[in-house]
Order: structure tokens, then C-alpha cells, then sequence
């Protein structure tokens, strides 16, 4: 759908992000994605112009030891650390989160990267991308970790902001009363973009890095793994992305696909899919990977990248609508314009996709996967990697009423997170509190119109359960 304009939209969004102090590499960015919105841009990818796409497993691929060693040896982690967890009730970081034995998650990031230094003998330098809003956070949280900074590197990198834009005008949106309102970030697309306007990728390719590992921190399956760099490394390819197979709970999210026109991968997102297309997005069967969002690339691919096209690597626009202020429905209709950072994929001939097991995917986005990822679905080796019991991860699904906000969560499961191993599926209606060593077993639902308690030690085995 196109917006009209107003010929001084562009102008005044402009002087906002200078004043702002807004880097003039993300200034000229957002100018680029506003013209297209301008031109009527969606970002929509047609169902009609891309066909399945089909990969190589690292199961199946041979990394010799040393080509692994030498690979994570060269390589630089970047974790995205822009999130608040407002979905979760949060005002703050949520990689602060705790998640397994009172750590949070950049305890066990930071963790897993020290084992790792020790073991390969590594720099492997450790970069968060913050947002204004994580960044004092975070860095609090980090100074405990003496020898976590690399001489010469810092800690963290901060993503751009932009303004909102009025959907009716593409005007910058004011809002007095809250004027943080006003901005938003760029989607993690903003990576490149902040890399290069903070001059990082050129100081990591004079410190003698070559390869980057970029993912969620909110994804403590994303451990830089030596066999993936080394994968990556003899690839030859510029950038790759690792991908997983699609379960039901993807049938809504994005996935991978060859472009028609020119046999480039693309990523295409929920957002970018038509109506008409929701059918053949949700079809496991046709498309069969989705991202992981833990992305390698090439230093130095990447600077040319940017060189060639001034600067803006040019990733598909993401047209996002929502609400000025988001908990206020009644507040104008206002355009986000987003970018995300796996579409880069389709700037690079022969970039490459690696399918990779599901133990190097596990989001939390929702209290349902905090309450899995706090299970003993998954324990925490010595090398603060994760390692999942079983092959298949159970549906959890909490009613939204009583356990959707973090605080709400933790005092429903006073005693730590039941026993998961063995479930296939847990629902949960209604206002249920679990005392300790409950456990879970097969598919179990429960259902309760007052609030009721699951006493300790119970065994929930193949049943519905009604209060």
C-alpha cells in the first residue's frame, strides 16, 4: 500500500535523526528506505517468484579438527542485545533474564565464550549490539567478567534509531508526552549499518579477524562452534546462514526460498508474505527450513559489499504498521521501517545455508520457552553449552492470562519449572501453581476455572485434568 508523501517528510525526518546524533551511515539508510516507501515499496515477496529451497546438514559434512581451530581462531561473535522483553512484562535487557541456575543469559554467553578462548586457544572476541535502552544494563552486568574485553575491542556497539513515521504522510511522528515513543530501532538489519558507521569491521579486519558469527543473545543455542566456522571457512562462501526444519510452531514464521529471476537464497519473513500466500507459507512440506538467525560472514566480503553500494547493503524493506504508542490503540497509525539482518543473504552470490540440529536453535520469545529452556528438557555441560534430552522438544503452551508476564510466571512456579523430559505437550488453563519435582509425562492439559495447585512430587501423566 502506498503512503503519500509530503515533500518536506524526508527533510524534517532527517534534521530529527542529526539532531538526535544519529550516525549520517544510518541517516542516508533510512533516506533509502523512505524513498521506497514513497514509491509505493511493500517488501512483499510473491509465493509465485520463489520455489523451495533444499540444503547440505552439518551432520553429513566433514570439518577436520584443525581446519575447525584455525576458523574459530579468526573469528569475531556479535550478539544482538536490543531487546527489552516488554512482551514478558520486562523494562530492561532481557538477556538479564535468569534462566538455568541463576544465571542469566549473558552470564552464559559470556561463560560460554571464555571456555571456548581456553580450549582453542582463541581471541574470539565478544561485541554486543545494544540498544540506547540495554546498553547501561548490560554493560553493569558484564563488568564481572574481568578478562571478557579484548584489548583494542569494545564490549559493545550501539544499533541506530529512527523516527516513526505518520502512515498517512510519512511525516516524522510527535508525541510530547513521550518522546521516546518517537523512535524506533531499524530491525536487526541495522547491524551492517552500526558496523560500519561505528568503523568496527575495519578494526576487526586490521586486528587480523576474517569472519564474523552474528546471532541472537536470547538464543543460548547459538554457541560460536568451531565445526560451524570451519564449515563456513572452507565454503569459500561470504555469508551463510544456519537454518533448521520447520515444526508446527513455524507454520507463522519466516523461511528460506531460491528466488525465480535469479537463483538467489532469500529469507522471507511473515511480513513479507501476501494473503493469498498464508497457505503455501504455513505448508511444511514445500518449505521445508527456517533461520536460526545465527549468521556467519566474511570481513572483508562484507566491506566491499558496502563499498560498492555506498554504503546501504540495500536489504528488502519491511514495512511494519503499528500504533504511535503501542499500548494505546486510539494513537495514529504510524510506519516502522525495518530491515532484518538474514535478508543480507540475497546481496551475496554464492552465499550458502547449512541445516544444523535444533540444539542450536532455542529462542525464548514467550514464557512458554522460558518455562522449557528452565526445564530438564536441556542441562548445562561444563562448557555452558546446552544439551537437549531426547530428540523431540515438548509443545508447551501457558494460558496468556496468568503466565504471559515474567513476574506473574515466577510465582506460579515458586519452586523451579516441572519435569519435561518425558512430555510430549503441557496446556495449561486457568490459574495453576506447581509446587517442587512435579512432573510431566505424554500429553497433559490442565484446566481450572479458580485458581488451583499441583502439590509436589505429582506425576501429570497422559490425562486432562479440570479444576
Amino acid at each position: 500500500m502506498a503512503s503519500k508523501g509530503n515533500p518536506r517528510g524526508l527533510q524534517l525526518a532527517r534534521e530529527k535523526m542529526r539532531q538526535a546524533g544519529v550516525d549520517e551511515v544510518a541517516i542516508d539508510t533510512f533516506a533509502h528506505y523512505y524513498r521506497l516507501l514513497e514509491h509505493g515499496e511493500t517488501g512483499m515477496i510473491a509465493e509465485d517468484t520463489i520455489e523451495p529451497l533444499d540444503m547440505e546438514a552439518l551432520a553429513d559434512v566433514d570439518v577436520p579438527g584443525d581446519t575447525a581451530a584455525e576458523a574459530i581462531r579468526s573469528t569475531a561473535v556479535i550478539k544482538l542485545n536490543g531487546g527489552l522483553g516488554t512482551s514478558m512484562g520486562m523494562d530492561r535487557a532481557k538477556s538479564l533474564l535468569c534462566v538455568r541456575r541463576g544465571l542469566s543469559f549473558l552470564d552464559i554467553i559470556a561463560r560460554q565464550v571464555l571456555h571456548l578462548r581456553q580450549e582453542y586457544d582463541a581471541t574470539l572476541p565478544l561485541l554486543f549490539m545494544n540498544s540506547f535502552r540495554t546498553s547501561a544494563d548490560t554493560m553493569a552486568a558484564l563488568a564481572r567478567y574481568d578478562d571478557l574485553p579484548v584489548e583494542g575491542l569494545p564490549l559493545e556497539f550501539l544499533q541506530n534509531k529512527e523516527p516513526k513515521l505518520l502512515e498517512a504522510d510519512l511525516m516524522p511522528a510527535a508525541y510530547p508526552k513521550a518522546p521516546d515513543l518517537e523512535w524506533c530501532p531499524p530491525g536487526h538489519g541495522d547491524i551492517y549499518t552500526a558496523l560500519r558507521g561505528t568503523g568496527l569491521l575495519t578494526r576487526l579486519i586490521d586486528a587480523g579477524y576474517r569472519y564474523a558469527f552474528v546471532s541472537n543473545s536470547d538464543n543460548l543455542g547459538a554457541v560460536p562452534d568451531a565445526r560451524v566456522a570451519g564449515w563456513f571457512a572452507g565454503s569459500g562462501a561470504p555469508f551463510a546462514i544456519e537454518a533448521v526444519r520447520r515444526t508446527p510452531s513455524d507454520r507463522k514464521g519466516g523461511h528460506f526460498a531460491r528466488r525465480k529471476q535469479d537463483g538467489r537464497i532469500v529469507l522471507r519473513e511473515s511480513a513479507q508474505t501476501l494473503d493469498r500466500d498464508r497457505e503455501a507459507l504455513a505448508d511444511l512440506t514445500r518449505h521445508k527450513f527456517c533461520s536460526t538467525n545465527n549468521l556467519w560472514f566474511d570481513l572483508q566480503a562484507m566491506v566491499e559489499a558496502l563499498d560498492a553500494r555506498g554504503g546501504i547493503l540495500g536489504l528488502p524493506l519491511i514495512r511494519n504498521v503499528k500504533t504511535l504508542d503501542p499500548a494505546d490503540p486510539t494513537t495514529p497509525k504510524v510506519i516502522q521501517v525495518e530491515t532484518a539482518m538474514g535478508a543480507a543473504i540475497e546481496v551475496f552470490e554464492g552465499a550458502r545455508t547449512i541445516e544444523v540440529s535444533r540444539e542450536r536453535f532455542v529462542p525464548v520469545k514467550t514464557t512458554d520457552d522460558l518455562l522449557v529452556l528452565r526445564s530438564d528438557v536441556y542441562q548445562l555441560g561444563r562448557d555452558f553449552v546446552l544439551d537437549q534430552s531426547g530428540d523431540e522438544v515438548p509443545y508447551v503452551s501457558l494460558d496468556g492470562d496468568f503466565y504471559k508476564l515474567v513476574g506473574d510466571f515466577d510465582k506460579r512456579f515458586p519452586e523451579g519449572a516441572p519435569s519435561l523430559r518425558e512430555a510430549d505437550s503441557f496446556t495449561v488453563h486457568g490459574d495453576w501453581t506447581f509446587g517442587r519435582d512435579v512432573k510431566v509425562v505424554g500429553d497433559v492439559t490442565l484446566s481450572a476455572k479458580a485458581a488451583k495447585r499441583v502439590e509436589g512430587g505429582t506425576v501429570l501423566d497422559e490425562q486432562e485434568q479440570h479444576g
